[in-house]
């Protein structure tokens, strides 16, 4: 039996008083993923380990069964995997976003989700009068990249910019944890400082100012670490060959230390208006090459990150509509069965515009076996599933087993 996990980053969210009190997933039309619901069994999923912060990197590996005291080494590392950055002995890698700050107060965390082009002349520029034997820059998608320091420490404390919309900028700059972290957090900081003064009057910002749009005018570097040692999904599972699909460096990252082969998709966006019916395709064509694949769309938790309900519902009605529908229509009379799960990877609460710990509800769907009661998709209905609430590799070893 093949398998494929459709994952909706932070779809799950909780009551909003604008939807008569319902949740997004509630809200939302999704016939499809409801049908999943109804044929199949759902349970929640608790993803995010006690001790570790709710992040997309946290989440993901949780999802796919990895044991994080033993693998995370921070989400910088797992997208230089993505990117092609080498991670040599003695480097620390971190995700350096681009971000705006107005009013020296943090306005959000992606620059106005900024073009990929108008970053990577931000960022080259950041490196060519910044960087040195120590530090280097490297430009990724939109407002995402990477910073690695030689000789760096991760005994420093970094806060993600997505967690602190609003807030002073300087209240949340990075602190060492140890002694051994300060010089690394000086370096950090001192970055920072230089970032802004740098980027205030570039061209792309003076041209952004023009259009009214968000100024790309700080780097802000977090989530710390060195190069992880990870086994591979087949090596630890038993299939042969899988592979993921993502327009977000960290998850094609993650997919590469886990044994699964990133596939690019022309015109993915990481939002809304990214390429939901070439994903769609690309999934369906590499399930009948592997065993295994990961299919992430990153739309819902941008939306999240917004605070955006209405968004968060249209992104939702898309993953039905233009992921679900088309994968399931296409493998259900396959000669070879296609075991199906859906789940976000933790809640992104329009309200919070952050992520949080709350499990989040799952469904996995394999021909032939006998549904639960549970008739729809939502964080509510799951919790009358007949898995309960999984922890650590159970999800993974349930959906993955034949």
């Amino acid at each position: 039996m093949k398998k494929i996990i459709i994952l909706g980053d932070g779809m799950a969210d909780e009551p909003i008083d604008a939807l008569g009190g319902k949740t997004p997933l509630q809200a939302a039309k999704k016939p499809y993923i409801d049908m999943l619901a109804r044929i199949g069994l759902n349970g929640l999923l608790d993803t995010i380990p006690e001790g570790f912060h709710p992040g997309s990197e946290i989440a993901n590996l949780s999802v796919l069964g990895y044991d994080l005291n033993k693998v995370f080494e921070g989400r910088g590392s797992l997208e230089a995997a993505s990117m092609g950055v080498n991670i040599q002995d003695g480097e620390m890698v971190m995700r350096c976003n681009i971000i705006t700050i107005e009013d020296d107060k943090i306005k959000n965390h992606s620059a106005g989700h900024i073009t990929t082009e108008e970053a990577t002349e931000l960022v080259n520029f950041l490196q060519k009068k910044l960087g040195d034997n120590t530090v280097s820059f490297y430009p990724g998608v939109s407002y995402r990249h990477l910073l690695k320091i030689k000789g760096g420490n991760k005994n420093i404390k970094c806060t993600p910019p997505h967690d602190v919309p609003g807030t002073p900028f300087r209240d949340v700059m990075v602190t060492a944890t140890a002694t051994e972290g300060e010089h690394t957090a000086h370096i950090l900081n001192e970055l920072t400082m230089k970032s802004q003064a740098l980027l205030a009057n570039h061209p792309v910002n003076l041209k952004r100012i023009k259009e009214g749009k968000d100024t790309a005018n700080s780097i802000w570097a977090w989530s710390p670490g060195y190069k992880p040692a990870m086994e591979t999904m087949p090596e630890i599972f038993g299939f042969k060959s899988g592979a993921v699909i993502s327009a977000v460096d960290l998850i094609k990252g993650i997919g590469v230390y886990a044994g699964l082969q990133p596939i690019e998709v022309e015109g993915v966006t990481g939002l809304y208006n990214t390429n939901y019916e070439g994903k769609a395709q690309a999934a369906i064509e590499a399930l009948r090459n592997n065993d295994f694949v990961y299919l992430h769309v990153e739309a819902s938790d941008e939306a999240g990150h917004e605070g955006d309900y209405e968004l968060k519902v249209k992104t939702i009605e898309y993953l039905d509509f233009r992921i679900v529908k088309p994968i399931f229509e296409k493998v259900k009379n396959w000669n070879e069965p296609v075991a199906i799960a859906v789940l976000p990877d933790h809640p992104t609460p329009c309200s919070l515009r952050t992520h949080t710990c709350s499990p989040v509800p799952f469904i996995i769907y394999k021909p032939g076996n006998e549904a639960d009661i549970v008739e729809k998709y939502d964080e509510i209905s799951a919790e009358r599933g007949s898995y309960g609430t999984l922890r650590g590799d159970e999800f993974i070893r349930e959906f993955l087993k034949d």
